[in-house]
């Protein structure tokens, strides 16, 4: 796993041995060796295979904002996860536990075999390389526990004697999330540079801390800390689709995201692009198609214009489809995503499924979305509009700077600033535009099933076969049971 290099920004390949010839102890005799080793911890994130790293399909295929695409028969599995029908063997629920747990155990390798009375690799350099390690653990594990509930919490390298783990609370996967999130935000450092620009931040671990706290419904501690996120200087960005450009990524909106690099070997550019375009001369396999349901979400001002970031993220009839026109029969709902995608006249390599745009993980909204939900749970409506309102002014001002868009005149009444202070109306309110301004960034199963048993069953009333208390989370991999004996059956 050392011959990979990080995906979080560096454009090279180590040469380095297997570290699973080596024991821990051993292996980490020199700062190159513990560079290799915590760029292995961040190979998990990559989507450079659509299928080997199934995220989006337990993320947003599940939820209320796209189905499967496709063809019909191809990837079966996404449907039975599409239509609940899952079992303990389904290819996504296995592919997601494995992937995501094999982040944890690189993460593990990187934090026990670094220890503090290793005298070869500097003080300084221990201390960020360590902080990526508990950053990375941290977010596997939010990924895992969001997905599957309770789960095993492992925190040592796995050997032949500690390969079973029972599952434990998902209070205590929080726990350990929180921790190591605060020891990685006093490691690490608020910027990199270079060919280091993409590893995790101060500010990534300060705001997987924040959506880690509003997930526990700890407000008053999600709110102080996207302050604290805030106050490192994040800014949105001008332009919504700034953070979907590959000529714009890795901007002031930007916390963490997937460093996708074209034309590399070992790959490392995104397989996204190709699985999610459409059949025929596009050269695409055409999943992951958004629903209605999401594009009715989107707004409208009292003359019918839409919300721009709808175009941004969707594409639809009489709308062109990047330098395509839209051809309404690739598509059975009606629409393609257009995040995730990135026109092959821009790719560097000109292969398909090698694009060169990176994946986000964290941004600057979803903090400030996650200080607005926070402040109006603890009681704090009004100070809950500030966050929100900055989110709907970015979206409304698209019309002032994309000159696409008509003279720079903001139509009248389209995304007006919210005055409520009635808790439940803004609740509603954020929920709804979390959904907009997040759409198809592979995190809206997991707002549907915080929200509760009511919302969700109402959200997902026209998908077959849902159960909020059977289906809040998946089902541990068959696999694992029969590997892991204290899982039980």
């Amino acid at each position: 796993m050392a011959t990979l290099l990080s995906v979080a920004g560096c454009n090279k390949v180590l040469d380095q041995p297997i570290l699973g010839t080596y024991e821990a102890s051993k292996y980490f005799n020199s700062l190159a060796n513990a560079k290799a080793a915590v760029n292995a911890a961040y190979v998990p994130l990559n989507f450079g295979d659509a299928f080997a790293n199934q995220l989006w399909v337990l993320t947003d295929v599940a939820s209320d904002d796209a189905v499967k695409g496709g063809l019909p028969g191809d990837q079966a599995h996404i449907d039975d996860i599409n239509n609940f029908n899952i079992l303990t063997s389904n290819a996504a629920v296995e592919g997601v536990w494995g992937r995501y747990y094999d982040g944890i155990s690189k993460a593990n390798f990187v934090i026990q075999g670094l220890t503090a009375d290793n005298q070869v690799v500097p003080d300084a350099d221990k201390a960020t390389i360590v902080g990526q390690a508990k950053f990375l653990r941290a977010y596997y594990y939010f990924i895992l526990t969001n997905c599957y509930g309770d789960i095993p919490l492992r925190l040592e390298v796995a050997t032949a004697d500690n390969l079973g783990s029972p599952a434990v609370a998902q209070t205590q996967i929080y726990a350990q999330i929180e921790k190591d999130c605060n020891e990685a935000a006093d490691a690490l450092p608020a910027n990199w540079t270079g060919a280091d620009q993409g590893r995790a931040t101060k500010g990534a671990a300060l705001a997987l801390l924040a959506k880690t706290y509003l997930f526990e419904k700890k407000y008053d501690e999600a709110a102080i800390t996207a302050e604290q996120v805030e106050a490192l200087g994040y800014q949105l960005t001008q332009l919504y689709t700034d953070n979907f450009n590959a000529k714009t990524e890795n901007n002031t909106e930007v916390i963490f995201a997937v460093q996708h690099v074209a034309g590399l070997s070992p790959k490392q550019g995104s397989g996204l692009n190709q699985a999610f375009a459409p059949r025929g001369a596009l050269n695409g396999y055409g999943f992951f198609q958004p629903t209605q349901s999401l594009v009715d979400n989107f707004e409208q001002s009292p003359d019918g214009v839409a919300d721009p970031r709808l175009d941004y993220t969707v594409a639809r009839e009489s709308h062109p489809y990047f330098d395509s026109a839209f051809d309404p029969s690739w598509t059975a709902t009606g629409y393609l995503t257009k995040k995730q995608i990135q026109p092959l006249s821009e790719i560097p390599v000109s292969t398909k499924g090698d694009a060169d745009l990176n994946t986000e993980v964290l941004r600057f909204a979803d903090v400030l979305l996650i200080k607005a939900e926070a402040l109006n749970e603890a009681g704090k409506s009004a100070q809950a509009l500030v966050p929100l309102n900055e989110v709907r002014k970015r979206a409304r001002e698209s019309y002032i700077y994309d000159t696409s868009l008509g003279d720079g005149t903001i139509p009248a009444g389209l995304l007006p600033d919210i005055t409520t202070t009635d808790q439940a109306d803004l609740r509603a309110i954020i929920r709804r535009e979390r959904r907009s301004e997040l759409a198809l960034e592979f995190g809206r199963f997991f707002d549907i099933i915080r929200y509760g048993s009511a919302y969700a069953t109402n959200a997902l009333r026209d998908i077959p076969n849902f159960n909020y208390e059977q289906n809040k989370f998946f089902p541990i991999p068959e696999s694992e049971r029969q590997t892991n004996k204290l899982l039980g059956r």
